[in-house]
């Protein structure tokens, strides 16, 4: 589910200069935001996957093409904003990003949007619920939603951040996948530990178990009676943007497949891995997965 999603739209320039007048020597575009990523690597792995969330105007109706092409099931609720873009530039050395705000969504059809998203868990094994939450939409939308999955129950994951994640937790979600900087914000200057001690307010506030991804380091998790680090086997380059949705949508299955966690943690970094050796985030690399999810070792926290 992506409350918030977006047309990513990738600019290739010799260099960025500020303030010049560059030529785009190549465009490329794609349906974005987390739970999209999310969705399309799930549906890469050749397993059952529904893309939905809110999508308007003439942006929505590309994004909603572009997932047609490339025959991953959407079922969106229309707005009547329109969908945001993202922009990014990218040179030889990086790359730089323009993120547009999301759309102003009505009462009615956050309403809508509930009522449909009911209807959904009906055949649903599990809801991955991802990214920022547009404007309109209420801070407390995740628990509604985690809320209403587990009265249907569906296992939820939520990957989101700030206002939205502090919210979220009160529902109860079966699994938060925050990364490092997401967890601050929950810590209070007395916490040490860092991670430790943002994950462990995760659980406080009301999330059964906490994954935080710590990019090339792995990941750490967290449930009530147990903790435990699980790191990839060797470092690789490429774009890690979409490393984290990856991690999500292994996490979603696993919870789906009821897998032990250290065979799910595994899973994830592997996974993650392979997202960062594929071109484009909601992609992965799979002779890199192959060959790196049985060299991947947990470990006890």
């Amino acid at each position: 589910m992506t409350l918030n999603p977006a047309l990513d739209l990738t600019y290739r320039v010799g260099e960025l200069v500020r303030h010049g007048t560059h030529r785009v020597s190549a465009v490329a575009e794609r349906p974005g935001g987390k739970g999209l990523n999310v969705a399309g690597v799930l549906h890469a792995l050749g397993e059952p996957v529904l893309a939905t969330g809110l999508l308007g105007g003439a942006t929505g109706g590309r994004v909603t093409a572009l997932l047609a092409a490339d025959a991953v099931p959407a079922a969106f609720t229309p707005i009547a904003g329109e969908t945001r873009r993202t922009v990014a530039v990218a040179d030889d050395v990086s790359a730089t990003g323009f993120w547009e705000p999301g759309p102003p969504v009505t009462p009615g059809e956050w309403a809508a949007f509930v009522a449909h998203f009911r209807g959904l868990l009906r055949d649903a094994d599990v809801v991955a619920l991802c990214g920022s939450l547009p404007p309109g939409v209420p801070v407390d939308a995740y628990a509604t939603l985690v809320r209403l999955a587990a009265a249907g129950g569906v296992p939820s994951v939520l990957d989101t951040s700030g206002a939205a994640l502090r919210h979220g937790l009160a529902g109860r979600p079966d699994l938060v996948k925050p990364n490092a900087a997401e967890l601050r914000a929950l810590t209070t200057p007395a916490d040490t530990g860092r991670h430790e001690a943002g994950a462990a307010r995760a659980l406080s506030c009301g999330a059964r178990a906490v994954v935080v991804s710590r990019g090339p380091d792995g990941l750490f998790a967290l449930t009530r009676d147990q903790a435990w680090r699980c790191v990839p086997p060797e470092r690789l380059t490429g774009n890690p943007t979409g490393a984290g949705d990856a991690c999500v949508a292994a996490l979603a299955r696993g919870l789906r497949d009821r897998t032990p966690w250290p065979e799910l943690l595994a899973d994830a970094v592997a996974l993650s891995a392979a997202a960062v050796a594929a071109p484009l985030a909601g992609a992965v690399d799979p002779e890199t997965y192959r060959r790196l999810l049985p060299a991947v070792r947990v470990r006890a926290a």
